[in-house]
């Protein structure tokens, strides 16, 4: 059988069992909410029957919002063993305390009090749900928790704190045409010498080796590349740290076809001999109105 692994996300409601789902979804886990388990076996045979390479981590959330569905959900996870796929479960629980107050904030009714008595729900949920958490492989209480503290735990509980990486979008972009509007953060390159005041260049971009030397050689140039690697160096671990998946990095110059253009492929470069992912974009690259 091919290696496919499955996650069963559940346990008390307000927990944050939808934050986890999201967490495992970020590290590259195909991930489907309140699937009925009596459906279980049906699906895992779906996904086994997807290309190698498809799918092979699946993440599943399931709780008491399945109604009579949730029934048998401790043998429907029987029958997955049964069939030799591997699996554990993630269960999530808080005190009363923490659960009352998060449903005072989100303003949502607890699904087994639907007419108020918050407690009494909360209490008739740990019941019903006891003999899953006998059989969770792994429990988080996640009273007091913020988002942050939940991601993280779930990064740490996949083992995957030194596997996961950044995916980085570097876009050059002319100011002319307007700032990119997903861009988490932008540097203007304009009080760089520009590579459009010397003729032989000007109708080149700056993926050309030409336009790249004159914008580098300039010392204001290097040194300003040096310090913006330091200070990525210094920030993108913290957004890691953070729980942060993806990060825009803009460059822009007056245009976006030259200067910006070459320091985005510099940066780009660079990232990608740190170990992030890189998704590499020139805006304005092609416009050939006047800089």
């Amino acid at each position: 059988m091919r290696d496919l692994r499955f996650t069963i996300v559940t346990g008390l409601s307000g927990a944050g069992k939808t934050l986890a789902l999201r967490a495992l979804e970020d590290i590259g886990y195909f991930c489907v909410d309140n699937l009925p388990p009596r459906l279980l076996s049906k699906f895992a045979e779906l996904v086994a029957q997807q290309p190698t390479g498809a799918i092979d981590r699946v993440a599943l959330g399931m709780d008491i919002r399945g109604g009579e569905f949730f029934e048998g959900l401790v043998e429907s996870i029987q029958e997955l063993e049964t069939m030799g796929f591997p699996h554990r479960v993630l269960f999530l629980e808080a005190d009363d305390e923490t659960l009352v107050q998060r449903f005072k904030e989100t303003r949502r009714l607890h699904p087994l009090a639907p007419h108020g008595g918050v407690l009494e729900g909360i209490a008739e949920e740990r019941q019903r749900l006891q003999p899953l958490r006998d059989v969770a492989t792994h429990v988080l209480n996640t009273s007091g928790w913020t988002l942050q503290n939940l991601r993280q735990e779930v990064f740490a509980m996949e083992g995957a704190e030194r596997q996961r990486r950044l995916i980085i979008n570097v876009v050059s972009f002319g100011f002319k045409h307007g700032l990119p509007l997903d861009a988490d953060m932008v540097f203007d390159l304009r009080f760089l010498p520009n590579p459009n005041s010397i003729a032989t260049l000007r109708d080149h971009d700056g993926n050309h080796p030409e336009v790249a030397e004159y914008v580098l050689t300039q010392p204001v140039a290097r040194k300003f590349l040096r310090r913006l690697r330091s200070f990525l160096d210094f920030l993108l671990p913290h957004f890691l740290q953070e729980g942060r998946t993806q990060v825009s990095i803009a460059l822009g110059c007056t245009g976006g076809r030259h200067r910006s253009v070459v320091f985005a492929n510099r940066v780009a470069a660079w990232l990608e001999r740190q170990g992030h992912g890189v998704i590499l974009q020139h805006r304005d690259v092609h416009r050939k109105d006047p800089v």
